[in-house]
C-alpha cells in the first residue's frame, strides 16, 4: 500500500470534482478523503495499490467533464 497527497488546481471548485474523485477512487479500491482548499485547489489524501493510484492520478489530470484542470501534483508519503 502506498499513500499520496494530491493537489489539483484550475477550475475544480463547484464542478463536482470532489464527489467524482471520491467515486473514482472507490471504483479503483482506494481509500482516503478530499477537500476544497481556500486557495481554490482540491486536496486529496489517498492510499491503495500502485496501479490503482497511477490510474487515479491520471484521472485527476482531467477530472469530470466540467472541470478545467491546470495542474496536478502527487507527492508520495512515507
Amino acid at each position: 500500500m502506498k499513500r499520496y497527497i494530491i493537489r489539483v488546481t484550475g477550475k475544480v471548485h463547484g464542478v463536482g470534482f470532489r464527489i467524482t474523485a471520491s467515486d473514482k477512487a472507490e471504483d479503483l479500491g482506494l481509500f482516503g478523503f478530499t477537500r476544497n482548499d481556500p486557495d481554490g485547489a482540491v486536496y486529496i489524501d489517498v492510499e491503495g495499490n500502485e496501479p490503482a493510484l497511477d490510474a487515479f492520478i491520471a484521472w485527476c489530470a482531467h477530472g469530470p467533464q466540467s472541470a478545467r484542470v491546470a495542474e496536478v501534483t502527487a507527492q508520495a508519503q512515507s
